[in-house]
Parts: C-alpha cells; structure tokens; sequence
C-alpha cells in the first residue's frame, strides 16, 4: 500500500505549556519527519497562502476567527497523485479540540472511498480532542484508524521517547 503523510505545522512563537518561544519548525512537522524515517512514506505539508502571524497570540486570534467562521483558508499547493496513495497519516496542532481550517481545506478536496487515515496531532493537553470524529465528514467512506496524540513541548525534551511512542503507533497500532 502506497503511503503518504500529509500534515500541517506551525513554526514561529509557540506556546510550550509555561512559556512561549520561537521555533523554526513545528512540533507536527518534526512527529511527521520521525514518522517518515519510520515507515518510509512519502511527506507532503500543508500550507496556507496567506499564513498566520507570527506571533502566537496574534496567530491564535486569526486560527479562531477561521474557526468561528468556518474558513476554508486557501493551500499554496497540492500533492502530486493522491489517489494513487491508501493510507494517509494526517498530523496537525490540535487547535480548540479540532484540526486547523487549512486541514479541512485540503480532506474537503479529495475523494476518500476506501482510504486508511491514521490521524496524529501535536498538543499542550488536550490530545485528540473531538479531531476523530471531525474527520468523518470530510473524509466519508475512509477507514479512520486509531490517533495519536503527542504533547508538544515533549517533541522537543524527550524525542527519542516521542519516537517510540510513534514507532508503537505506526507499525504496531498501540
């Protein structure tokens, strides 16, 4: 089975459960590089045209007004052949419980009929939230496989305990 790794991520001034700092690549990005070399998939980034701001409290101002508004904010681009992939890990911040609006913007695109989507998300306490059964929806007729969550600040502190964590999820479904 073909397998492709779709996620969005967030560099700039994040908020590590005490303090906030600038990083200059997002927690989702760096699960999705350790799911990579994992299984060896290919990887494909999630990007809005017009970015959030830089500054985290800014940034969630604008991620809240396109939650509230339901925004479908426009992708700078889209991966070469979905269809020819099977499964797709799909990793994202948990923002407000749910994925980021650009992250509706790229499963409302695609047609999902009998496609495997292990959901993975990046958070400062709140896990999953209610993401997985969000992903109906857009994704009707995939089989949505077990998430995982990953708390943030830990990607960082502890990576090689968070790539055995993705390590058990991804080739053993713990």
């Amino acid at each position: 089975m073909a397998k492709l790794i779709v996620y969005y991520s967030r560099a700039d001034e994040n908020y590590f459960g005490d303090s906030m700092r600038y990083v200059e690549e997002g927690n989702t990005a760096k699960v999705a590089r350790m799911l990579s070399e994992i299984i060896g998939a290919d990887t494909f980034e999630i990007k809005q045209k017009t970015p959030y701001a830089k500054d985290y409290e800014t940034c969630i101002k604008e991620a809240m007004a396109d939650l509230q508004n339901n925004a479908r904010p426009e992708l700078v681009e889209w991966p070469e052949n979905f269809e020819d992939y099977d499964e797709i890990y799909l990793g994202f911040p948990n923002y407000w419980g749910t994925m980021p609006m650009a992250v509706y913007t790229f499963l409302e695109k695609y047609t999902w009929l009998r496609k495997r989507v292990y959901p993975f998300a990046t958070h400062q306490g709140s896990g999953l939230g209610h993401s997985l059964k969000d992903l109906r929806k857009p994704c009707r007729g995939a089989m949505i496989m077990k998430g995982l969550a990953v708390k943030g600040e830990n990607v960082d502190k502890f990576p090689e305990n968070v790539k055995l964590e993705v390590e058990r999820w991804a080739l053993y479904g713990e």
